[in-house]
């Protein structure tokens, strides 16, 4: 076996992240000198930049702008208010009612938006004050907000999930989605009672019980941003439309959602339009970036050569998830999400499908370790769009965060030896 090329890779890689290199370029560079052990310089950059193009040319892909763009509409349509009321009214007198609101909240418009950036800024910038003027710390306001905001990225339509499909080779997208709504909801059910817990501790006032007329009325003002969610889901699943119809099907029905609520206009869609072209870029950046080092890894034999040095450790099934687990829990603190699904999946997906799992059930359990990864520093992206929308620091929400990540840890765990709670959904629709 031949270490050269992983040694390669790896140090340069980390050497280019830790002097603050992009993550994109550090990729990029470190995916060209790996290709300097084995060929010449020319046809070394020849190489990884024809796989930077090539990596983008996927119809699958066309979905990632469209599913942006549909979030930035949502985000400015009003829709993250009438999630929040409809939620407010559910558990609102509950011990922690503005944490599990945050919660549920978040869970919605993670499921709608697809983003957690765009969850955490929303939930963070309506509930935060609110929860402040209640009582509750900013720390642990802000420590709930990041978490739950993860939970979105599982909860489809998810675009980390047709990244996932993409590098796997072609894990059906349709089960995938279905396959996010039991682990999504289990974590943010997890989530829920460390929050209620920490609040009864710290004895948190409860808010006022609803009434069934105000369940109801919240209810019916949030249904059209709750039917975007059948519309979407129901298509793909049923095969009326694919993915990247359907999410050009949400953004048409949230640009009419947004100017039925008065909350979108001609003068805002520049704005709306070049914040989504801007996102758009940096993923597909990565995505092209993470795509020729996938390349690289595959040329050089590292996926193959981890695969064995793995299985050489033990023929355990339970050990090697173990392993892989705590390795993308690790990963998932130096790396974005994307790039961290493209490059990982072809390295852990054969040995896992070796072990006899589903590569459906894998890609949860991956997305599910890195959504714990946004949430923690250096990297954490959510974890800064908390804080700074918190107006609070990254070392005072560490404490309330800790009780946090071991609720998503068990539910990471759960998910992992447990494969019903991926598999049974899709296997009703025989997917």
């Amino acid at each position: 076996m031949d270490y050269i090329p992983i040694l390669v890779l790896i140090f340069s890689f980390l050497c280019l992240l830790s002097i603050g290199t992009p993550v994109a370029w550090s990729i990029s560079i470190s995916s060209v000198l790996t290709m300097l052990v084995s060929i010449p310089a020319l046809p070394a950059f020849t190489t990884v930049s024809q796989r930077m193009g090539t990596g983008l040319d996927s119809f699958a892909l066309l979905a990632i702008p469209f599913f942006i763009l549909s979030g930035q509409l949502m985000n400015k349509g009003g829709i993250a208010h009438r999630l929040i009321a409809f939620a407010k009214t559910l558990v609102g007198s509950l011990p922690g009612g503005l944490a599990l609101i945050n919660v549920i909240g978040a869970m919605l418009m993670g499921a709608i938006a697809g983003s957690a950036m765009a969850s955490a800024s929303a939930m963070g910038s309506i509930l935060g004050p609110e929860m402040e003027k209640e009582g509750y710390s900013k720390e642990f306001g802000a420590a709930v907000n990041i978490t739950s905001a993860t939970t979105g990225l599982i909860i489809p339509p998810s675009n980390v999930l047709i990244v996932y499909s993409l590098a796997s080779g072609g894990v059906s997208i349709a089960a995938l989605f279905l396959a996010g709504y039991i682990p999504g909801i289990l974590t943010g059910l997890f989530l829920m009672i460390v929050a209620s817990f920490w609040a009864k501790k710290k004895r948190y006032k409860l808010g006022k019980r609803s009434s069934f007329k105000e369940v109801f009325k919240t209810f019916i003002d949030a249904l059209p941003s709750l039917f975007l969610l059948v519309i979407v889901i129901g298509g793909i699943v049923t095969g009326v439309f694919t993915a990247t119809e359907a999410s050009a099907i949400a953004v048409f029905y949230t640009l009419v959602l947004g100017f039925v609520y008065k909350e979108i206009n001609m003068k805002s869609l520049p704005e709306i339009l070049l914040d989504s072209s801007v996102t758009t870029a940096v993923v597909m950046l990565l995505i092209g970036a993470s795509m020729s080092m996938s390349w690289v890894m595959s040329y050089e034999n590292i996926p193959q050569n981890i695969s064995s040095s793995l299985l050489a450790i033990s023929d355990n099934k339970i050990i090697i998830l173990l392993i892989i687990n705590l390795i993308l829990l690790f990963v998932g603190i130096f790396m974005d999400m994307t790039p961290a699904v493209l490059i990982f999946t072809p390295i852990f997906l054969p040995v896992v499908v070796d072990l006899g799992m589903d590569p459906v059930q894998f890609g949860i359990i991956m997305v599910l370790n890195l959504c714990i990864g946004l949430c923690t520093p250096p990297v954490g992206s959510v974890l800064f769009v908390g804080v700074g929308v918190a107006q609070t620091t990254i070392q005072k929400v560490m404490k309330p965060l800790l009780p946090l990540f071991l609720a998503m840890i068990v539910a990471l765990f759960l998910v992992t030896y447990f494969p019903q709670l991926t598999l049974w959904l899709p296997s009703l629709f025989n997917l």
